[in-house]
């Protein structure tokens, strides 16, 4: 026998080899043959359908349009579907008309074009016009396929989608069902039903295949990244979304699966730990923030959004900041003053769109609550004021700083109307702008993560810091976020929105909507803010995502080379170059727009006092 230590240092008995048995005996694979049988086993199901004279497959031309309105009829009474059968095609359309006799001919077109792109060879055309169907008819497909034909179709798309996203979706949803399919099948023995979930004290102590750790039911993210990585991907799409989404909406709404067991579990254990008080926290976690009736009539022309800031600083930069949004159609615009002056708030109020409130020591009484240190909580507790004294008046907020600013591709109204009825929140993706030698940036740096690129072009891009500041940004790269107005129980933080204490899940993203953020827009400007944001702001010590990340970075350089260590980081990191932009561009991590906001002021004010 060997003793051999587990990763976790106790020691495990295992069975010594045979003297006889070389390693590769020793792997028994699951399949006889391995993965050499495996492939064999699936080709042999891959055989193309057969065609006698007079058949053909469906034409590339179709009139869906025609054959929406058309019923399949029972194939035994049409002299041209009954057996007997002269092909494989003729059987395969015989059994599917059977199936789907009473449905309309395109929900049978779409189930025999599944048909035959399973099949390793087919008719060249039929791909396209897959794609076609599904384009042109996906609302009729999703209001009467079944959920097998939903599963089905969604597996197609993974063989045979047009484009990388349905590809990549199809194929994450196909695996999930997959297994599902497989472990809710042996569950089956275990002589509980699929809504039954098992008790907390009956679990063994066994080591898990492949190496892996146990879920934690307690706090595990496992379950809500499968299913929020593959809804967000879909979005990607407008083909793939309304399928892929219909599908993952009937999963978390289904009593009987894992997901399911495994919340009830969870809770189950939360009420445990606290000696039968109610759920923690975390055991809510998982529920998304609901979203009012309201959101599924709104269209760009009846949308209204706006903005709530906690804000600071002269007038100049109030005042471009106020005048950049209202002049993105933001119907308000609710600034708390940090730091009242009368002056500033009354210049302000003098439009009618922008509502000032003074947060001094008065204020803070009169609100029953003592006035936050650090600015942070102060931010997050105007928000969440905001948003709640909002709804009915704006159907969107967006809580943004001073130096940032919205840089809508469409206008913005639109593309809030285009968010599913479903999300409570919507994150825009930060842009760093770029410090230009003078006047206002005019180009902007994506991180890696938003243009999709891998991790290793920083290097590329920032020679000597690119490893240690995640996605080359000095500032936050979380983004910001638009949450409805009008849902109970939450709270709008920094970067996301709350639903009864823990982050919402039902999230979108508005990839036409960056958020330029003007953290560094010169080397004065950098220089300035740098003992505020090391003692109290976005470079004080944290858990960071980097070995030595923005604040030990900072650090070091500040104690170990001064001024010309800091200067050296800003001029690669921050400072508008030829060079640096043409190292953005070609990772497609550059954005350049026109940006203006004094010119903005001069339109919505006129001269600043």
């Amino acid at each position: 026998m060997n003793d051999t230590p587990d990763s976790g240092g106790a020691r495990r008995i295992s069975p010594a080899p045979s003297d006889s048995q070389s390693p590769d005996e020793l792997r028994r694979p699951t399949w006889p043959g391995g993965i050499p049988a495996v492939l064999t086993q699936m080709e042999g199901r891959r055989d193309r359908i057969d065609y006698a004279q007079g058949d053909a497959p469906p034409a590339v031309n179709l009139d869906f349009a025609q054959l929406s309105t058309q019923v399949v009829g029972d194939p035994d009474a049409e002299p041209a579907e009954a057996g007997p059968f002269r092909s494989g095609y003729h059987r395969k359309r015989h059994a599917l008309r059977k199936e789907l006799a009473g449905q309309s001919e395109l929900v049978f077109l779409n189930a025999l074009l599944i048909a035959h792109l399973r099949k390793r060879e087919f008719p060249e055309h039929l791909p396209s016009l897959f794609h076609r169907l599904w384009a042109e008819q996906g609302e009729h497909l999703l209001e009467r396929l079944n959920q097998r034909w939903l599963v089905s179709s969604v597996t197609t798309f993974g063989d045979h989608g047009a484009t990388p996203v349905q590809r990549s979706v199809g194929l994450g949803l196909t695996v999930l069902f997959g297994t599902m399919k497989l472990y809710e099948t042996e569950r089956l023995y275990s002589g509980r039903t699929p809504d039954k979930a098992f008790p907390l004290d009956g679990k063994v102590n066994a080591r898990l295949p492949m190496e892996m750790d146990a879920y934690a039911i307690g706090g595990g993210g496992l379950d809500v990244n499968m299913i929020g990585r593959l809804w967000l991907e879909a979005e990607g799409d407008a083909v793939i979304a309304p399928l892929a989404h219909r599908l993952l909406d009937l999963l978390v709404h289904d009593d009987r699966t894992l997901f399911r067991r495994l919340m009830t579990m969870r809770t189950r254990k939360a009420r445990k730990d606290t000696h039968g008080q109610p759920a923690t926290t975390a055991a809510k976690a998982e529920a998304p923030a609901p979203v009012p009736l309201s959101a599924h009539e709104l269209t760009a022309r009846t949308l209204r959004w706006g903005i709530v800031s906690t804000q600071r600083g002269p007038l100049p930069a109030l005042a471009r900041f106020a005048a950049h949004h209202l002049e993105l159609g933001a119907e308000a615009l609710h600034l708390f003053l940090d730091e009242p002056d009368e002056a500033i708030a009354a210049f302000l109020e003098r439009h009618p769109n922008i509502h000032v409130t003074r947060c001094d020591a008065a204020w803070w009484q009169a609100t029953g609550k003592e006035r936050p240190d650090a600015h942070q909580l102060r931010q997050a507790h105007n928000a969440t004021r905001a948003l709640r004294e909002t709804a009915g008046s704006l159907d969107w907020l967006g809580h943004v700083d001073v130096d940032e600013f919205l840089l809508p591709r469409r206008p913005v109204a639109e593309l809030l109307s285009e968010v599913s009825p479903r999300h409570a929140l919507a994150r825009m993706a930060p842009v760093e702008a770029l410090a230009p030698g003078s006047g206002w940036p005019q180009h902007f740096k994506r991180t890696h993560h938003h243009a999709g690129q891998p991790k290793a072009v920083l290097q590329d891009i920032y020679p000597t810091f690119g490893l240690h500041l995640y996605g080359g940004f000095l500032s936050h790269t979380s983004g910001k976020v638009f949450a409805r107005t009008g849902i109970p129980e939450t709270r709008l933080g920094i970067h996301t929105l709350k639903y009864r204490g823990s982050d919402a899940t039902n999230r979108a993203r508005l990839d036409d909507l960056p958020l330029a953020h003007l953290h560094a827009p010169s080397w004065e400007h950098f220089h300035d803010h740098l003992a505020f944001r090391r003692a109290r702001g976005s470079y004080r010590p944290r858990s960071e995502r980097v070995e030595m990340g923005q604040a030990n970075l900072i650090a070091f350089l500040a104690e170990e080379e001064g001024e010309a260590g800091l200067r050296m980081l800003f001029d690669e990191v921050c400072a508008d170059t030829p060079t640096l932009r043409d190292r953005l561009a070609a990772h497609d991590m550059l954005l350049t727009e026109t940006f203006d906001p004094d010119a903005a002021v001069a339109r919505v004010f006129g001269a600043l006092p």
